[in-house]
């Protein structure tokens, strides 16, 4: 297998790590009345988080899955925020795209309505991605 594919989780963390910070500096910009900026940074965002998807699922289709390690009292924890992780990233695709799509229309009332929700959900993933990452490849590398 190509030493490509062994580096993509390292820049899969990278870029959930540039898709939260870009959502919480967006926010700032939107609280602030900065609109353009806010508009950059979360098309930024969504960048980030769309070549994620794209590194990530190259990354699994070449390597498969990576086992965590049989930590007693760590791998249940790892196994919690995983699921959490995994389950709020299938939520929080539809939310993206109905929140991107209201402000593209020009929705803002309605656009906000749901960035309410989509904002705290898309951050979650994007922290436990990384956490999911740091646990995985960093803290308690699988051993073989």
């Amino acid at each position: 297998m190509s030493d490509y594919i062994y580096a993509l989780p390292h820049l899969n963390a990278a870029l959930n790590a540039t898709s939260g910070i870009l959502l919480v500096i967006g926010y700032t910009f939107i609280r602030r009345k900065r609109v353009v900026a806010h508009r950059n940074c979360q098309i930024a965002a969504l960048t980030a988080s769309a070549l994620f998807l794209v590194s990530y699922l190259i990354y699994h289709y070449y390597h498969g899955a990576t086992r965590f390690p049989d930590i007693p009292i760590i791998r249940p924890i790892y196994l919690v925020i995983l699921f959490t992780h995994l389950v709020l990233a299938i939520v929080i695709l539809p939310l993206v795209f109905l929140t991107v799509y209201r402000a593209a229309r020009g929705r803002y009332i309605q656009h906000r309505g749901v960035a309410r929700w989509t904002f705290p959900l898309w951050l979650y993933v994007s922290v436990t991605g990384v956490i999911v990452y740091l646990m995985l490849y960093q803290l308690f590398p699988a051993r073989g």
